[in-house]
């Protein structure tokens, strides 16, 4: 089945109500993070239904899709990436992790990222070095530097906070408040796992980090606790 015949079902799902309330919800205006952004109006259940079905597509269809206008579709092309790179094997795997990083200006919202990048390129870099992630981390381009901490969370399942506690001091300073919830998630992780961990690099930078990381942060601490956090008592 072709980019064109995906394209077509897609647009038989679209509903212009879903569409004006997903282009609110992922600020796609002047100025908002998501400018721009075009939305068809299909929900993610309904859109994972249609990866289950077109499995199949070739590569360079997903990746026409990727480069699609359209969100949901761009979405759907990640969704595919995601279940081809797991059934994958080792060539294959480093295909799509290329083919990502190779197009991450198309990786360009918030639930783009999280539902991909650990899925690829936290799972490819498991076994390999990992300093693609710190030069993402230093991008100019906001979501390359949210796909850097977002996909340590796939080294946090597996016990391995070093990458993550790194990249969120290199992420401190970040000036973007999804960089900040980014960070703020991924620590939380860590504490879900080795709450000594995630304390010990709060006990460092809980004053001077960004209060919307700390709030992310200590969510799963107790009420007293995460009082004492906020006021600087610790």
């Amino acid at each position: 089945m072709t980019t064109k015949d995906i394209s077509n079902i897609l647009r038989d799902l679209a509903d212009p109500v879903i569409a004006e309330h997903s282009q609110r919800f992922f600020k796609t205006g002047k100025g908002e993070y998501g400018e721009g952004d075009q939305f068809l109006g299909i929900r993610v259940p309904a859109l994972r239904k249609q990866v289950k079905k077109h499995q199949a597509t070739s590569l360079p269809d997903v990746k026409k899709l990727l480069m699609s206008p359209f969100h949901e579709e761009r979405l759907f092309a990640l969704l595919l990436l995601v279940h081809k790179f797991s059934q994958g094997n080792d060539a294959e795997k480093t295909t799509i992790y290329q083919l990502y990083l190779d197009h991450t200006q198309y990786i360009n919202n918030w639930d783009l990222v999280d539902s991909s990048a650990y899925k690829i390129v936290g799972v490819y870099l498991e076994t390999r070095d990992r300093q693609i992630l710190y030069q993402l981390a230093q991008s100019c381009n906001l979501w390359e530097r949210r796909i850097a901490i977002m996909s340590t969370f796939q080294f946090i399942r597996n016990d391995q906070f070093d990458d993550t506690l790194q990249l969120s001091e290199l992420l401190l300073n970040d000036s973007e408040d999804l960089i900040h919830k980014a960070v703020g998630w991924m620590l939380r992780e860590i504490g879900k796992r080795d709450v000594a961990t995630e304390k010990a690099f709060l006990k460092t930078h809980y004053k001077t980090m960004p209060r919307t990381m700390l709030r992310y942060a200590i969510e799963k601490f107790s009420k007293q606790e995460r009082q004492q956090y906020l006021t600087g008592v610790v």
